[in-house]
């Protein structure tokens, strides 16, 4: 990592010029302003006659947030929301670059205006701070309670912040929910957002909806003018996830945190702070998809030495269970007969392992070995699975030693049913047992309600899990992938072992519901992915599933070429090739591209790219000079002159096109290809054709 120094002073800008104030003259003003490195961006924050602290933001000189409140309700205490004075504004600037382990680039800058303000209120001498960072594309801001020496601790009841917004911008949102966000997005004036009106069937098990006027973030806006605004947050730590009330009339937003079972939303003590209030900012909608604020404003992991953990692919037994041809339960006894072929027998995974090692990929997922799956997902009750003991006709020291012989990592699944006290109870022993097999990394599930009864899946105790369990992993040296978890916020810089979470509808829907609309896909880079990867698991064909009356519910919403372009498009550094081996030996020449590509990069380009509509996207490998291009669309097709201008000048590549066929449809002929190849170089233009729900997947590797 190379940094630069930062640049401290403490000043207060009032009328456009730099200055230093005392005391006294700081206590008198009423604003103070502070602007991003390339002054497109203002941050302004001000006291009120009331002493309430209020705070604007400005790009491009265009007003986009106006008077947002700030503070807190605490349970029994006196509100932390007015009749406060300013002690100290100290700004630096930031300038420093640092290179993530893994990712979309080999190298990132971080370049910012910082700041942190000292209030105190008058009547209770209570401190408050505020750390401030302004960067050319966006805000990002958290409260501090600073401690006096002694840690003080406290209940919130509420936060305060607001976003008001200037105009009835067209929003990206789903419903606000404290236990799932596996729901397709909606796109309506924020005046129109009604989180109660199913736009989708969502085909969720168990939900915990808020109100008509309650959703999840990463919220993604477009105002009136033609500029992108989303409101996330970054660092989520001992805390409860955001969520945003919207004032349909008056177009506020306001933070809205998930509770526990007695309606308090953290506790807390002198000395912790929040996570951080994010709104990023792009002049064009493809701008927002290399906004990197949220892993800025992320720390660097407590550990220096990752060379243990490798991002890669995997496959595993999963899309038939989804389709509901093979169970995730295996027999209790040997000899006992089931309703449906058991999925994860050793069988199964010794073939999987095979064909794991003749085609590249790093590891194999044993998700359905252990017992407790036949006691179904409800009830509620505390102790549902073994995660030490497998079913009778799973050999897992057998299993183990295939795969070390094969060359090939093995991932271990742990379903909780949401009993997590259980699972935290059993977890030494579990990380004991993958360590004696020589297991890689873990994949994590939370599918239903959580034990402790009362507690939610975004909630603080919730939250706080996730972390404990990423620190957990990381101390015996595992990779995590979590499903039904909170959507992330960026730790992944901070935990570089947890690879990816799910945090939001992915392809298994398409197995046994309404499916995931076309234009779904495209939604996500703008939304979900903004706070960190996703575990889509992509690579499903044939798309078209079942047979008869069950088709239209049990098929993928793509083309075949399209599930090839998502793993381009959807970033994660641990991706899933999700389909039926029979179906990757089926289709040897759609499956290469899954084989070729990587999952680590340097670089990444957003050739274009706009919300429900399309996405285009070209990434270079890591440590190489190939790249690979993923395009996707909605319902609609498309035409796209591919300029090739990003790749290296005077080097020559092989281009192999895995594109839609002329008749390729979706609905129609998903399966409709064509595999095509020719010699280019960064001057080449290819004209690109984009079937109705389709996509096109090209892999450009540099000649010597």
């Amino acid at each position: 990592m190379m940094s630069f120094p930062a640049i401290s002073f403490r000043i207060c800008l009032l009328t456009g010029f730099l200055a230093s104030f005392a005391l006294e003259p700081l206590r008198a003003s009423r604003f103070f302003n502070l602007f991003s490195p390339d002054l497109f961006v203002q941050f302004n924050i001000q006291l009120t006659a009331e002493g309430e602290i209020r705070y604007s933001v400005y790009a491009d000189k265009k007003t986009l947030i106006k008077q947002g409140k700030m503070g807190f309700h605490l349970l029994g205490q006196a509100p932390l929301e007015k009749g406060f004075r300013w002690l100290s504004i100290d700004t630096s600037s930031v300038d420093e670059r640092w290179e993530p382990h893994w990712g979309e680039e080999r190298q990132l800058r971080k370049r910012c205006s910082r700041m942190v303000v000292q209030f105190e209120q008058t009547a209770t001498g209570k401190r408050l701070d505020l750390e401030c960072m302004v960067f050319n594309d966006g805000v990002g801001f958290r409260y501090h309670f600073p401690s006096s020496g002694r840690h003080e601790a406290f209940i919130l009841a509420d936060e305060l912040t607001s976003f008001p917004v200037t105009g009835d911008h067209d929003a990206f949102w789903i419903p606000g929910d404290y236990d799932t966000n596996e729901y397709a997005y909606a796109l309506t004036p924020l005046s129109k957002v009604h989180a109660a009106k199913e736009v989708w069937p969502h085909g969720i098990g168990f939900r915990s909806p808020v109100s008509d006027s309650t959703v999840q973030t990463p919220l993604t806006m477009r105002t009136p003018d033609g500029m992108w605004l989303s409101i996330h947050e970054a660092a989520l730590v001992n805390y409860p996830a955001m969520q945003l009330d919207i004032d349909r009339k008056e177009l506020g937003l306001k933070a809205h945190l998930v509770p526990d079972g007695l309606g308090n939303k953290a506790y807390l003590r002198l000395g912790d702070h929040t996570p951080w209030r994010v709104l990023l900012i792009a002049r064009r909608a493809s701008e927002l998809l290399t906004n990197r604020i949220i892993l800025h404003l992320n720390e660097d992991p407590p550990e220096t030495d990752c060379s243990w953990f490798k991002p890669g692919k995997y496959l595993g037994i999963w899309w038939e269970m989804h389709l509901g041809t093979h169970s995730w339960a295996g027999p209790r006894s040997e000899g006992d007969s089931l309703a449906l072929p058991h999925g994860a027998t050793t069988g199964s995974m010794l073939r999987l392992i095979d064909f794991a090692a003749a085609n590249g990929f790093s590891y194999v997922l044993a998700e359905g070995w252990n017992r407790g799956w036949e006691h179904g997902d409800g009830g509620w009750s505390e102790r549902k699975f073994s995660f030490t003991e497998a079913y009778p006709d799973v050999d897992l020291p057998r299993i183990s030693e295939y795969a070390k012989d094969k060359g090939v990592g093995l991932m271990m699944h742990h379903e909780t049913y949401g009993a997590v006290t259980d699972y935290e109870r059993q977890l030494p022993a579990a990380l004991d047992l993958m360590e004696k097999l020589g297991y890689k990394g873990v994949k994590t599930g939370y599918v239903g309600r959580i034990v402790p009864r009362g507690e939610h899946h975004d909630g603080q105790w919730m939250v706080n899990h996730y972390l404990h369990l990423a620190q957990f992993t990381a101390l015996r040296k595992f990779f995590l992938v979590s499903h039904e978890s909170v959507r992330p916020t960026g730790l992944h810089r901070s935990y570089p072992n947890w690879f990816s979470c799910e945090a939001a509808r992915g392809n298994e829907f398409n197995a046994w519901s309404a499916g995931n609309p076309p234009e779904h896909e495209t939604i996500l880079p703008f939304t979900r992915l903004l706070g960190g990867p996703m575990d889509y698991t992509p690579g499903i064909f044939p798309v078209a599933a079942g047979s008869g009356d069950s088709l239209a519910l049990r098929r993928v919403h793509t083309t075949l070429c399209k599930q090839l372009a998502l793993y381009v498009t959807l970033y994660s550094p641990l991706q899933m090739a999700g389909g039926k081996l029979e179906d990757y030996e089926s289709h040897p020449g759609p499956f290469q591209f899954i084989r070729d590509v990587p999952t680590d990069w340097d670089s990444t380009v957003v050739l274009d790219a706009m919300p429900g509509d399309f996405v285009y996207t070209a990434r270079r490998k890591r440590g190489s000079g190939d790249w690979y291009v993923g395009m996707i669309t909605d319902e609609l097709a498309r035409k796209y002159p591919l300029r090739l201008d990003f790749l290296e000048p005077g080097r020559k590549y092989v281009a192999r096109m895995y594109a839609d066929a002329p008749d390729a449809h979706w609905q129609t002929r998903p399966m409709a290809y064509k595999i095509t190849e020719q010699t280019v170089d960064a001057r080449d233009v290819l004209n690109i054709r984009l079937a109705p729900g389709g996509g096109c997947a090209i892999s450009l590797k540099a000649e010597e």
